[in-house]
């Protein structure tokens, strides 16, 4: 079946506390290649059929008003995806 990702991140304004705790544990580990961490939250739609332009549509919709807070946060990315990952 296939799926409609949607990525949703902290509008760039905005303090990222859970981004900043990351960032600071990376050279902890031994990792010290990164500036900085920004932590968001992916959600994965799964579609019963084809994904018409109505469905993406109401993912699109449904992005903007469920799944983020467009006060803090911005919809980076809403893709079809397919069963093999792609």
């Amino acid at each position: 079946m296939p799926r409609i990702v949607v990525d949703v991140m902290p509008k760039p304004e905005i303090l990222d506390p859970q981004g900043k705790a990351i960032a600071g544990a990376l050279p902890r580990i031994g990792l010290t290649g990164f500036a900085g961490v920004r932590q968001g939250k992916r959600f994965e739609l799964t579609v019963d059929g084809d994904v018409t332009e109505e469905i993406l549509e109401q993912a699109r919709h449904a992005a903007t008003t469920l799944l983020s807070n467009p006060v803090i946060e911005d919809v980076t990315r809403v893709e079809v995806i397919e069963e093999d990952g792609q």
